[in-house]
């Protein structure tokens, strides 16, 4: 009886064990089966590789366009992932479309306004790129003050413009000093030097004979701009001082 029961325990083992690779076995070719490798699109137009994409149940993303004359105009150039790598279906691939050799020449859009830096690049049959902004002294505010690729750049790679341009706001900004507790003299000086003005000054009556160290005649006591704030070139400074 116990061998019987012994049997039915190794078979019943048996048969769970051959389940379970069975299963994994399954599942393996499920995976598999859903599994394509990337065919080679170099060399076709898009359309083209958007067909040959599909067919494998594959999506086509055209992800940049440069200028290269070893590839026509219009041609596939590169992708990812690279022909032969498996993947799962609707993977996307990303591919590279070529514009054939550089013929437009690269504007010059220093000092141009960003509409019309915009016009004049899509004149030109290419896009802005990048963008960014600074302060810059001496330049008009929200210009053009550089741009990658040069101007008349003859090999460039990409039809994309990045532009530099000047903040609205061009002007330098400074922090203002604290001169609380300096004397009237001493803050005129650092002010005219800098580029600054003195402008109102309000005296206020020296203190009682117990607040003697306080009551230094001509020490400033409040500021306008108070210290800390940002101010412009050229602003006006006004001070409380002591009498």
């Amino acid at each position: 009886m116990l061998r019987k029961l012994l049997r039915y325990l190794l078979l019943s083992l048996v048969l769970l064990l051959v389940f379970c690779a069975s299963a994994l076995l399954a599942m393996r070719f499920a995976i598999q089966g859903r599994e394509v490798r990337v065919p080679s699109l170099t060399g076709l137009t898009p359309a083209e590789a958007e067909r040959v994409a599909n067919n494998d149940g594959l999506v086509l993303a055209v992800d940049t366009r440069y200028y290269t004359p070893s590839v026509p105009r219009g041609r596939i150039v590169s992708q990812t992932p690279a022909p032969g790598n498996r993947v799962r279906r609707g993977w996307r691939v990303l591919v590279a479309e070529s514009l054939g050799p550089q013929r437009a020449a690269i504007p010059e859009l220093l000092g141009q306004s960003e509409h019309a830096a915009d016009i004049n690049i899509t004149r030109h049959g290419m896009e802005v790129g990048s963008v960014a902004i600074m302060h810059l002294a001496g330049a008009a505010s929200e210009t053009v003050v550089a741009q990658s690729p040069r101007p008349n750049t003859k090999d460039a790679a990409s039809p994309r413009i990045s532009l530099l341009f000047s903040a609205a706001d061009n002007e330098p900004a400074y922090v203002m000093p604290n001169f609380v507790g300096k004397s009237l003299a001493h803050a005129a000086s650092a002010l005219e030097s800098a580029g600054f003005s003195v402008g109102k000054v309000w005296s206020v009556p020296a203190p009682s004979a117990d607040e003697s160290e306080s009551g230094v005649p001509g020490i400033v006591l409040k500021q306008y701009p108070p210290a800390g704030q940002k101010v412009r070139a050229g602003t006006t400074v006004n001070f409380e001082v002591r009498e």
